[in-house]
């Protein structure tokens, strides 16, 4: 897919969270038929799959709004403040994702055993360090929108 513009790159953007969204649901329905501890991250994976597929729906459904209120989406202002709003968006989501590895670190350590709350951390874990390296390599590799 070509993404040189920001349009574009919201389709991608969103695409990829959504099928991270589908395999997080999958895993995570899989791993309620197993321990307490793959119950526990099951749970996450799937809480976080549902989040993030509407975040990746609704997200996707937000931009084309915006994209048709504009009279001319293509223009180098239109098209230099809607990177800047997505590269903002993305660098607090990613600092929210480091307070989200922190809590589920906090909540894996809370357990001794392999019980349901440390597969719970670890779950919270595993889904913020994705959405970290998401964000981070995706707030990286906005395109430029010059025209």
């Amino acid at each position: 897919m070509n993404n040189n513009n920001i349009w574009q790159f919201q389709v991608l953007l969103s695409r990829r969270l959504f099928r991270w969204a589908v395999f997080s649901m999958v895993a995570g329905i899989l791993m309620r038929f197993a321990g307490k501890f793959w119950r526990g991250m099951g749970n996450q994976f799937l809480m976080w799959g549902t989040i993030n597929a509407l975040i990746s729906v609704f997200g996707r459904s937000a931009a084309e709004g915006r994209n048709d209120k504009y009279e001319n989406p293509g223009t180098p202002e239109v098209l230099a403040k809607e990177t800047r709003n997505l590269r903002t968006l993305l660098l607090v989501n990613a600092g929210l994702d480091v307070l989200y590895i922190l809590f589920g670190r906090w909540l894996a350590s809370r357990h001794k055993g392999e019980g349901l709350r440390k597969g719970n951390g670890w779950g919270v874990i595993i889904q913020g360090a994705f959405l970290l390296v998401f964000d981070i390599l995706h707030a990286a590799k906005m395109p430029d929108n010059k025209e």
